[in-house]
Parts: structure tokens; C-alpha cells; sequence
């Protein structure tokens, strides 16, 4: 019996995994294809280079969490997106900007907002901890596991994440609250949130005549960037083209992102060169898949100056 010819599809993850199904699915796309990246030195620091994955800033990528579309990494609790393991803070910095964000925070913009909130806030010393963190752990740079604190987490998401049928909808309080009245989303939300889907690496890099220069690398946070993890999700959003039907490329819609990540003159340097860059047809540069595969109607819109 002659059996019909196929081409295997390499997924990118193990066979078995959630990621391999959602990928078969078509519910999102394989995570290995040609990037472009862009290389240029911090006009404030000669020292300090940039690379930045032009296939991922110039994607038509938006967050749908709290519509339908965003299918969540979780499939038996979808509403709540990727907020299923609460926020990880990074610094003291982090946690003082989320209690002033809770501090100035509206209660109808927080489902699940703790009891206690007001009380410790008229009252803390600063010895207690706050009721919507709790202490956690998370590997250092050796993989040692130390305390770290995160955000609580509530019924399988994090406390901040809004469930269906809230006033507000579903969806992060802190976002939703920002967003509404104006707050900059990169102080008011955990700095982890904030960043998704932009992921920033930065490492000291010896040069083969001994000069040291720090190298940020701006790309995608696709399922690799949580580890083994990662290949656990039921669906993951940025090769998904449920998610890329935004009319605008990231660099502008992420631009707050984008410039507390990189800085403004860097970000500012970036953006002549994409604006330039923009006359190139976009057959001619590397597309991202997700965004290739939806039809949006203004992809070839003029760049705003």
C-alpha cells in the first residue's frame, strides 16, 4: 500500500507537549523563522551596543487579554491570560511602585482587592507584608533557589487578575485602571508584566582586542524565554495570529515599553532608522509569520513621523 507523501513539520518542542498541539492546531505557529536585527551603539554610551530583533518590533503583535481571543496559558482558566502564577517583583523599586499604584487605585477597579488593603495602608510600618504579596522562590544566576517575592495568588491566577462578570472585565486591575486614566503602565504594573512580550538580555561581551562592551539584545518573549516550562503552556500568544491583528507595528504601540527598556536617545535612534526603514516593501524584509498570515487592512498605512 503506497502511502501518500507528507512533509514533517518541525515544532520547535517535543512531540508530546501542549506546545506541539497548539502548534498543530494552528492555534499558534512554529517559533523558529528568519529574523532581521539591527545592531548600533548607545549615542549616550559608545560602550553599550544594541541588538534588536526588527522581525519582532516590526510584528503587528497586540495583547487580547480579556477578549475572546486570548485563549490564556492555561486552558481550564483561560480568562485569566498568562496571569496564571502571579508576578515575581524585581527590586525594592518595583515593590514601592505597586503599593503607590494600590494606594492610588480606585476599588472598583479590583475584584479581588484584599480586606485589609485599607487598614494596611493607613497604617503600615513598613514590618508587615503587604496582604497582595506573599513569599515565593526563584532560581539565581547559579540556579540556587532564594526567596523572592511575588504577587498572591487567588484560585489559580494572580490576585490582580480581574475574572469574567467584574465590572471592569476581565482582564489585570492595574492595567485596566492605567489604562483608563492615564497612569504610565511601566510604573503602576510589576516590571515582569509590563515587559511581556518584549524581552530585554543584557551580558558583557569581550571584544577579540580585550575592550569590554555591554550589549542589550531587545526580541521576543516566546515560550523559550520561560525555560522547560515554557513547552507546558496550553497556547502562548506571540506566534499566535489571533494576536496580530493590531493595524500598527510594536515599536509603536510598545513605544513607553520600548523606551523604559532601552532609553530615549536609544530609542529615538532606533526609531529614525524604522522610520526610514518603513519604504522598504514589506515583501523585501523578514516578516513575522503571525503577522504575515492575518489580513490587515492598513499594513502598508504611512509610518507616523
Amino acid at each position: 500500500m503506497n502511502r501518500p507523501n507528507s512533509t514533517p513539520i518541525f515544532l520547535g518542542f517535543p512531540e508530546s507537549s501542549p506546545a506541539a498541539a497548539s502548534i498543530r492546531s494552528g492555534e499558534e505557529l512554529a517559533p523558529d523563522f528568519p529574523r532581521e536585527w539591527y545592531e548600533f551603539a548607545d549615542p549616550a554610551d559608545p560602550d553599550h551596543v544594541f541588538s534588536i530583533d526588527l522581525t519582532w518590533i516590526e510584528s503587528h503583535w497586540n495583547c487580547t487579554f480579556g477578549t475572546p481571543d486570548c485563549l490564556g496559558i492555561d486552558a481550564t482558566n483561560p480568562s485569566v491570560g498568562c496571569c496564571v502564577h502571579g508576578a515575581f517583583l524585581s527590586d525594592e523599586t518595583d515593590r514601592d511602585q505597586l503599593y503607590d499604584a494600590v494606594a492610588m487605585m480606585p476599588a472598583k477597579y479590583w475584584q479581588l482587592r484584599p480586606d485589609t488593603t485599607d487598614s494596611y495602608l493607613a497604617t503600615s510600618d513598613g514590618v508587615d507584608l503587604e496582604p497582595w504579596l506573599e513569599w515565593d522562590e526563584l532560581d539565581d544566576e547559579d540556579g540556587n533557589p532564594e526567596p523572592a517575592l511575588k504577587t498572591v495568588t487567588i484560585e489559580g491566577a494572580c490576585i490582580f487578575a480581574n475574572r469574567v462578570g467584574w465590572e471592569t472585565g476581565a482582564g489585570c486591575a492595574l492595567h485596566q485602571w492605567g489604562a483608563e486614566t492615564g497612569q504610565d503602565l511601566t510604573v503602576v504594573k510589576p516590571e515582569v508584566c509590563w515587559q511581556l512580550p518584549l524581552r530585554r538580555l543584557e551580558d558583557w561581551e569581550e571584544r577579540p582586542d580585550g575592550h569590554q562592551i555591554l550589549r542589550t539584545t531587545i526580541t521576543e518573549y516566546n515560550r523559550r524565554g520561560w525555560g522547560n516550562g515554557g513547552e507546558d503552556f496550553d497556547w502562548y500568544c506571540t506566534t499566535s495570529p489571533r494576536c496580530h491583528a493590531g493595524g500598527s507595528p510594536m515599536w509603536q504601540t510598545q513605544e513607553n515599553e520600548m523606551r523604559a527598556l532601552m532609553g530615549d536617545a536609544a530609542f529615538d535612534m532606533l526609531r529614525e532608522y524604522l522610520v526610514a526603514r518603513s519604504a522598504i516593501p514589506a515583501h523585501l524584509r523578514s516578516q513575522h509569520p503571525a503577522t504575515v498570515v492575518v489580513p490587515v487592512a492598513d499594513s502598508n498605512a504611512k509610518v507616523v513621523e
